[in-house]
């Protein structure tokens, strides 16, 4: 009989062990998300003025309309005055500022070689 009393003893520990993890609603309860819940329903937005927009949001205006080009009134002397000019060149200027002087492919491939030495200040 000792050996079914033993086995009824820790069937039973079992069942009491188990029995000490609840999983009922009031253990699921959680505090922090209730007080929550509860302050989110109790919140009133302030209710805002009807010119609070004042001084924050600017008038819009419409920007002035555009005025349409106007042609000059002596159109046929101003065209016979730009054809009886002569242009304006600077050949002058571009054979003065760089001499052109053709060495051949073999001095552009001295300065092509030749150490470039930047001073830096």
């Amino acid at each position: 009989m000792s050996a079914v009393l033993r086995r009824a003893a820790g069937v039973s520990r079992i069942t009491t062990i188990s029995r000490s993890f609840s999983s009922s609603v009031v253990a699921r309860k959680d505090i922090v998300q209730d007080l929550y819940l509860k302050e989110i329903k109790l919140y009133k937005a302030p209710i805002a003025a009807k010119d609070a927009h004042v001084g924050v949001v600017k008038a819009y205006t419409l920007p002035p309309t555009p005025k349409a080009p106007a042609l000059p009134t002596d159109l046929a002397s101003e065209l016979s005055e730009y054809d009886s000019s002569e242009p304006a060149t600077s050949t002058a200027d571009i054979k003065a500022s760089a001499p052109i002087s053709d060495g051949g492919a073999e001095a552009f491939l001295e300065v092509l070689e030749a150490d470039v030495h930047d001073e830096h200040h």
